[in-house]
């Protein structure tokens, strides 16, 4: 993590900070970052090649506040940050029976998930991917409530 930290400072972003070991980074910036020059320069530094979801402190104030599944054991609770937010078509057509008693709710670009039974052998997040086609990384709830703090330094 300390070599995406230099990255992050060497592209002229400040106050660069990273939480737990699975890409989060925060960071503040003089000038709006792009997902694309972000995802260069970690291409061209490791050779990898991924996508890279961004959000403001707000942003994810919001992604907190509009969580539909706050009566939960929140353990059992995760985010799917989208890259770009699915069509309206292609979210009306999920089978939002199929999985239960999983819950998953999309709201923006955001997916809640509610796992009652853990992520590690559901088959809804799968399932999600394969029906929106758009790019999702998944964090616990605590993780992003974690994040929002740290945000809001």
């Amino acid at each position: 993590m300390s070599e995406l930290r230099n990255l992050f400072e060497s592209l002229g972003y400040s106050e660069v900070s990273t939480f737990i070991q699975s890409g989060n980074i925060l960071f503040t910036s003089g000038v709006p970052a792009t997902p694309t020059r972000l995802e260069t320069a970690i291409s061209d530094q490791f050779r990898i090649s991924i996508y890279v979801v961004l959000r403001t402190p707000q942003e994810l104030k919001t992604v907190v506040d509009r969580n539909p599944f706050n009566q939960v054991d929140s353990s059992k609770l995760h985010i799917g940050f989208m890259t770009e937010e699915p069509s309206a078509a292609v979210v009306g057509m999920l089978d939002t029976e199929r999985f239960q008693p999983e819950e998953f709710a999309v709201r923006g670009s955001e997916l809640y998930l509610h796992l009652p039974n853990g992520m590690g052998r559901t088959k809804l997040p799968a399932y999600l991917d394969r029906q929106l086609k758009v790019p999702t990384t998944i964090r616990t709830w605590n993780t992003v409530v974690k994040l929002l703090e740290l945000a809001d330094g």
